[in-house]
């Protein structure tokens, strides 16, 4: 008896067991994939399924939600040897389990290196300048690249984004160097400049000043002339008035010197007498 109650109590743990093991829960947003005797039977739906026990094993579990996969910062060198460093975010799905499954060892791991060698290719073939200006350019690109791979995998890109693209630390300490040095050298060729336009301006005044002096000279020799010419004509071929007026002019020379501030001294001539009235003799011829 107690032999009989040990063996129901055997076969009812087996049958509890047994379809325990056939019925299978999938949550929301998963796919199972189950194999049979090691080779695959189905995929199990969201839901309640129903397989057969220890024929049938749930091989893997795939979430079939957006999944969001972090492309891991890199060192890209451009076209023009420039180090820039990047990363990016990709958000896929799973649109065949068995694809993903068998397609692949790892189909995550799988399209973030895709990613991570499609973006050194496409930042390769442009320009330090280009690259860093260009998020969007090189994010349809990536994603154009890595589409066909991708479904191959059983994989859906929904979106790539550029998160961050900078120089790297040496590059940015060169780039500043290069700018401050092109910052100075605009500096200087501003001074140059600024020099260059002073000594013209400063060589155009003193070619005016010139220019003004030679015709304020002109000016005075034409004003002399018209004066002795208009002595000449006022006092005719009779010298007297002339060497009166010499006499005048050469007592009012005297007068002046002898009336200066500074003048502590006067010499005058021995023979002034002689000499004054030399010139009024002469006057009179």
């Amino acid at each position: 008896m107690n032999a009989s109650l040990v063996v129901v109590g055997v076969l009812l743990l087996f049958v509890v067991v047994t379809i325990a093991k056939g019925v299978r829960i999938v949550p929301q947003g998963e796919e199972w994939i189950v194999e049979r005797l090691g080779k695959y039977r189905t995929t199990l739906r969201p839901g309640l399924n129903i397989v057969i026990p220890y024929f049938d094993r749930i091989a893997y579990k795939l979430v079939t939600k957006d999944l969001i996969l972090d492309i891991k910062e890199q060192e890209v060198i451009t076209r023009d040897n420039a180090v820039i460093v990047t990363n990016a975010v990709a958000f896929v799905k799973v649109t065949d389990p068995v694809k993903a499954a068998y397609g692949v060892t790892n189909f995550a791991v799988a399209i973030e290196n895709l990613i991570m060698t499609t973006l050194r290719s496409i930042i390769g073939e442009m320009e330090l300048d280009e690259a860093l200006s260009s998020r969007e350019k090189i994010k349809v690109r990536l994603r154009e690249s890595i589409v066909d791979e991708a479904i191959d995998w059983g994989l859906t890109v929904k979106s790539v984004e550029i998160q961050d693209i900078r120089p790297s630390p040496s590059m940015q300490q060169a780039m500043e160097q290069q700018a401050a040095a092109e910052r100075e050298r605009k500096a200087m060729v501003t001074r140059a400049e600024g020099e260059k336009q002073a000594a013209i301006l400063e060589a155009e005044a003193r070619l005016e000043a010139a220019k003004r002096d030679a015709n304020a000279q002109v000016m005075l020799a034409q004003a002399s002339a018209e004066a002795l010419r208009r002595v000449g004509e006022a006092v005719g071929p009779d010298s007297a008035a002339l060497w009166y007026l010499l006499g005048e002019k050469y007592v009012a020379s005297l007068e002046r010197l002898a009336a200066g501030e500074n003048a502590k001294f006067l010499v005058l001539p021995a023979d002034l007498p002689q000499a004054v009235a030399g010139l009024f003799a002469r006057g009179g011829h």
